[in-house]
């Protein structure tokens, strides 16, 4: 789906937010579910960081790092694709006080969030890097350059491209993710809805109003990394043209 196409369904459920808002079914849960929405964009916008930096490192650790580092690369991946984000998330926030290490639940929701996506963030890091052209390499070689220049300036800003789009889905799937941390005492927007819902028992008006949002805040989020995904591309393409 293009980017023109994504607006108009973009605008199209903000649309039909504002028009349910209007009315009294669904304007009482709005104030609530907003500030759900808030903790939840919070937790996404950080979680996505960490999982950028976590991948990033990890990936280059597994290729290029001594033994040491290549092993707790492979650890750190296979622990947390391996193993269920919720469970990652208990243990976080209850195991590890048995160990004396207290972490408040955001942080836990951040940190967990983040590392469970950097893990298979790392495969896509590790592919792209893999897919430059073996030529780009030996001119790298040619010209002398240290394997960090030579990440930094040629095989990087080329593989960022290809590294894009799933990304794109990866952190969506950590935007769908929170919904998790309404479990360890977060209140996200699924909390405020299963709140809400106990309370009054309006389940149409508030999952529709629900949904409406996650649909709004993953919308917002591709169209986001399309854009990236464009101005990269051209990046590129004037790169290697001069």
């Amino acid at each position: 789906m293009g980017i023109r196409s994504l607006l108009a369904m973009l605008a199209a459920t903000i649309a039909l937010l504002a028009v349910l808002s209007g009315r009294e079914t669904y304007s009482l849960f709005v104030p609530g579910l907003l500030q759900g929405a808030v903790l939840t964009v919070q937790i996404t916008a950080l979680g996505c960081v960490l999982a950028l930096f976590a991948a990033i490192a990890a990936a280059l650790g597994k290729m290029y790092g001594p033994a040491p580092v290549r092993w707790l690369a492979n650890a750190y991946i296979e622990i947390f694709r391996g193993t269920s984000a919720l469970v990652q998330l208990f243990w976080l926030f209850f195991v590890l006080p048995q160990f004396g290490i207290l972490l408040e639940a955001f942080t836990v929701a951040v940190v967990g969030l983040g590392l469970n996506v950097g893990a298979y963030g790392a495969e896509v890091v590790r592919g792209a890097v893999a897919s430059v052209p073996r030529g780009q390499w030996e001119a790298s070689t040619a010209l002398n350059m240290s394997q960090t220049q030579m990440l930094r300036r040629i095989i990087l800003p080329q593989a960022i491209v290809a590294m894009i789009p799933p990304w794109g889905n990866l952190f969506i799937e950590l935007l769908k993710s929170t919904a998790l941390v309404s479990l360890i005492t977060l209140t996200d927007l699924t909390f405020k809805a299963q709140q809400l819902n106990q309370t009054t028992m309006k389940t149409i008006p508030i999952f529709t109003l629900v949904l409406l949002i996650y649909l709004a805040m993953s919308l917002t989020l591709t169209i986001g990394m399309r854009l990236l995904e464009q101005r990269a591309s051209r990046g590129l393409s004037r790169g290697r043209s001069a």
